[in-house]
């Protein structure tokens, strides 16, 4: 069966590693393409936009609710917008690859009610909340307010683990990595 119409979701706290294991899985030639999601916020340093994100702004972002361009949205925090567009989701399967996604809890888990049995929803797990904020501070990205203000948030997202299909504990890169491959690639064969 090809790839065509599955979805791969993979989501986790900030800094759990979601994001370094979807690029190796990317890199692994197993018929992914990544859905690059939008956002309301301002690109970061080295962010390319329409690679990174598409980064709409915070009115760009309210118009594309309003014409109904979103798979699924949802506000973060306070004026910080992010969401799937179904135009990326559409291009991808066009090309006969199964779509990655890189979201946030909420997002994921919307994401897996819209897609069904269609979509393989991930949650990447830190081996514990102290790592998890070690991690955080190692960026150095980060303000110390947005520090709390993600931990605050990953204490509520780490309780809603249970809800994926299958949870990847990412104590070791190289085992989490391998072990994603795994889930994905059954999945997609399946």
């Amino acid at each position: 069966m090809s790839a065509n119409g599955k979805c791969i979701i993979f989501s986790a706290p900030s800094g759990a590693g979601k994001t370094t294991i979807v690029h190796a899985l990317l890199n692994a030639g197993i018929g992914l393409e990544f859905s690059v999601s939008a956002c309301s916020r301002d690109p970061r340093p080295n962010e390319v936009d329409g690679k990174d994100y598409h980064f709409l702004g915070i009115d760009g972002f309210k118009k594309q609710i309003d014409a109904g361009a979103f798979v699924e949205w949802e506000e973060v925090y306070t004026n910080n917008y992010y969401g799937t567009l179904k135009s990326e989701v559409e291009r991808i399967w066009e090309n006969g690859k199964a779509v990655i996604f890189d979201v946030d809890v909420i997002g994921g888990l919307n994401l897996k009610k819209i897609f069904g049995a269609d979509a393989l929803a991930i949650f990447v797990q830190p081996p514990s909340y102290e790592e998890l904020e070690k991690r955080l501070r190692y960026r150095s990205t980060e303000t110390e307010d947005k520090i709390q203000q993600r931990m605050a948030k990953a204490s509520k997202e780490l309780s809603t683990a249970s809800e994926f299909d299958s949870i990847l504990v990412n104590a070791d890169l190289d085992k989490a990595i391998e072990n994603a491959k795994n889930l994905v690639t059954q999945f997609i064969q399946g």
